[in-house]
């Protein structure tokens, strides 16, 4: 792909970067850094503010408003068990947004055949590989946690304490990485699905 084309994936995340860093943050405090870097913290940031924000109103509706109507009086956490739930999920949440800041650099240097539009591709082609892209992300999460549990020196000293959360009166809308990975999956999903990365080869003679 030539420089022209990658530099309209470059122009959009950097146009992120500037509308969730601007309002959040001094710009002496993040323009300087290298685009990497913007957006591993615009993830970071906007992950982090959208699992605290839905977190809380999910508990101040379920937990106080509608209290021992959805969830018995008995099953609701203490704040201390949630408080260590968001302990746990802010120690992952920097590793969780590399990934999507990773996807994005290798689209953005060309690492991989891109499309900017579904009508470059079609429809068909378009539905068949975003259903292979969900297809290997199961796939290499299925295999990720199976190895945390494999791995014992991972298991003690990453995974575990994903499992203090067994019990029913422990579990909230904060509890371990699930909450951490979804909130991570849904902040990416516009980009993610609007660039979708196939292999190179697939659309030979576009944009090359």
């Amino acid at each position: 792909m030539g420089d022209e084309y990658l530099q309209q994936f470059l122009d959009e995340t950097t146009w992120y970067n500037h509308i969730v860093l601007g309002y959040l943050l001094p710009t002496n405090l993040w323009y300087p850094l290298p685009h990497f870097l913007q957006t591993w913290l615009r993830n970071y940031l906007a992950g982090t503010l959208l699992y605290l924000i839905s977190g809380f109103l999910w508990c101040f509706y379920i937990y106080y408003l509608k209290r021992n109507v959805y969830v018995p009086k008995d099953a609701i956490p203490t704040n201390k068990a949630m408080l260590l739930q968001i302990y746990v999920a802010m120690k992952a949440m920097p590793w969780y947004c590399a990934l999507p800041s990773l996807s994005e650099y290798m689209i953005e240097n060309g690492w991989t055949k891109c499309y900017d539009r579904v009508g470059e591709v079609g429809w068909l082609p378009h539905l068949l590989y975003l259903s292979l892209y969900l297809v290997f992300v199961e796939f290499g999460i299925y295999w990720m946690h199976r190895e945390l549990h494999d791995i014992k020196p991972l298991y003690k000293y990453l995974h575990a304490t994903h499992h203090i959360y067994n019990k029913q009166n422990t579990l909230s809308p904060f509890a371990g990485s699930t909450s951490c990975d979804s909130t991570l999956h849904y902040t990416n999903s516009f980009y993610n699905t609007c660039r979708t990365a196939v292999p190179r080869g697939h659309l030979d003679g576009k944009h090359s």
